[in-house]
């Protein structure tokens, strides 16, 4: 698959959708309404710019940009999760726009965001590379990407996320399609998961790169 050829996802996206609507239907988050904290640390130093959260759900990292006054753009499949996380916003006192769209349709731009997160988008490969390559190209000079989500051994070593392994990944899965961009952090992290019957250990992919100014 070159860079500018798109994976079909007609079937994916059609079942998908329905699903993950089903999944949000209920009127509480189905995730906290706090940001991921990993990405939070992350970009908490960065001085607000324009921000692009790619697959964002509920909008809960979306909310807590906009609240630190970056611009953001927020793209999701999921009609509802948008109806809830543009509730989140409102309650919050800030403005993001909610795009309702397929990351591997939607035109995600050309070096137009100084900021771009790709969180727990847990595709099959060609589907994660090919979005992985227009979030990079999304990034205007001297931006920064962070890209997280389930590690490949998560599977076997970790608790929680997806038990399909073609849709885990590891930090050089997501280096790999970042050409041009100069990474910074690529590494597994342990993430404490709180059970009710105690604490468990997630292992999350982590890449942060940017654009050279």
């Amino acid at each position: 698959m070159t860079e500018h050829t798109r994976p079909s996802s007609s079937v994916r996206a059609g079942f998908a959708r329905e699903d993950w609507n089903a999944r949000y239907a209920g009127t509480e988050l189905l995730w906290t309404a706090q940001p991921n904290r990993l990405f939070a640390a992350e970009v908490e130093g960065l001085p607000p710019g324009r921000a692009l959260d790619v697959a964002c759900g509920e909008g809960r990292n979306a909310v807590w940009l906009a609240e630190r006054g970056w611009r953001v753009t927020a793209i999701d499949f999921s009609d509802v999760a948008l109806a809830k996380a543009a509730r989140l916003a409102e309650s919050r006192g800030v403005e993001v726009e909610w795009v309702v769209g397929d990351v591997l349709e939607h035109e995600l731009g050309a070096q137009a965001f100084d900021l771009v997160a790709v969180l727990y988008l847990q595709l099959p490969h060609p589907e994660l590379a090919f979005v992985l390559r227009s979030a990079g190209a999304a990034l205007a000079p001297g931006g920064t990407l962070v890209a997280i989500g389930h590690d490949t051994t998560n599977l076997t070593d970790g608790y929680g996320g997806p038990r399909d392994p073609s849709v885990l990944f590891t930090p050089d899965d997501v280096v790999a399609e970042l050409g041009g961009l100069v990474v910074e952090r690529a590494e597994r992290v342990r993430r404490a998961v709180s059970l009710e019957t105690g604490e468990a250990t997630a292992i999350d992919a982590f890449v942060r790169a940017r654009r050279s100014p």
